[in-house]
């Protein structure tokens, strides 16, 4: 069983699991029906049939997948199941590699509690993305469970992301990103709470890690929207990596072509030598 999945789970097995391959990679299973190639979208379940092709061509370059929850529930059951599905191959595959449930969510009371149970107690996934915004109880639930981690969203790499997050709050001393992750750090720690950090805006970075040294980031933006993997490393590494850095679009619609998987693995293989560069520079390995 992963050590994902058990009581010791901490910021440090993630580290160990960096330094092993090499590499801070998230592939996003964002898998779009539409872009799927022709070929596999016949076939009987074509998600978890491409996907199993993307896993197999990446798992060796990557320490987590995170599934974008939207392309699955758009098809119904048959979504479900094979998001479902596709986290099980990922455990049978290589059991230490993260699962992301990316499914931002964000309730409160027992809805919250349902969809806690829903990913991590059903589907088993490592990791939620959730939003903030309704305060400390849309994210109790998902703290309550201690081999969990939250993953709480903080800058957005999306261009309407001002029209709140970065609005100034208390007389404007901050904005209302910082006061997102001021208050929302003392609900856990470094070992259960991870941050949503745009790639795209990755001056940021460096003003967040002034409030969460210590604390992982997901940083989404790297690939096909533009964001660059030298100055995120550059502004958010940190003494055991302290990156997850997620690109979806970039590797697994590189190739839409029967040759998909095998160009997925090129591309992962590019950024996985790109991140033991920065590694070694930073002396992680």
């Amino acid at each position: 069983m992963s050590w994902f999945n058990n009581i010791s789970m901490n910021s440090y097995h993630l580290f160990n699991q960096i330094r092993i391959k090499k590499s801070f990679l998230c592939v996003g299973l964002d898998t779009e029906f539409e872009k799927i190639p022709e070929s596999i979208r016949s076939v009987e379940q074509p998600q978890l049939e491409f996907n199993r092709g993307i896993i197999h061509a990446t798992h060796s370059q990557v320490i987590a997948y995170k599934l974008n929850t939207a392309f699955y529930e758009a098809r119904g059951a048959d979504g479900w199941k094979e998001m479902e599905q596709t986290v099980a191959l990922i455990r049978s595959v290589d059991p230490d590699i993260m699962v992301i449930a990316d499914a931002k969510r964000g309730d409160i009371g027992n809805t919250s509690e349902m969809y806690a149970r829903a990913f991590f107690d059903r589907m088993n996934v490592d990791a939620v993305t959730v939003s903030p915004y309704m305060g400390y109880d849309s994210i109790s639930a998902f703290l309550k469970r201690n081999d969990r981690w939250v993953i709480i969203l903080a800058v957005t790499s999306n261009k309407s992301a001002e029209d709140f997050q970065f609005l100034k709050v208390n007389d404007g001393e901050e904005t209302l990103y910082e006061k997102v992750l001021l208050t929302s750090k003392k609900w856990g720690t470094a070992d259960n709470i991870i941050y949503v950090a745009g790639a795209t805006r990755s001056e940021q970075i460096l003003q967040i890690r002034k409030h969460i040294p210590d604390h992982f980031l997901l940083v989404p933006g790297i690939g096909a929207q533009g964001g660059s993997l030298e100055e995120v490393a550059g502004y958010g590494i940190n003494s055991r990596c302290g990156l997850i850095i997620n690109s979806s679009r970039a590797i697994i619609f590189a190739d839409h072509s029967q040759n998909f998987a095998r160009t997925a693995h090129e591309k992962a293989v590019e950024i996985q030598q790109q991140m033991e560069s920065i590694l070694k520079n930073h002396k992680l390995i």
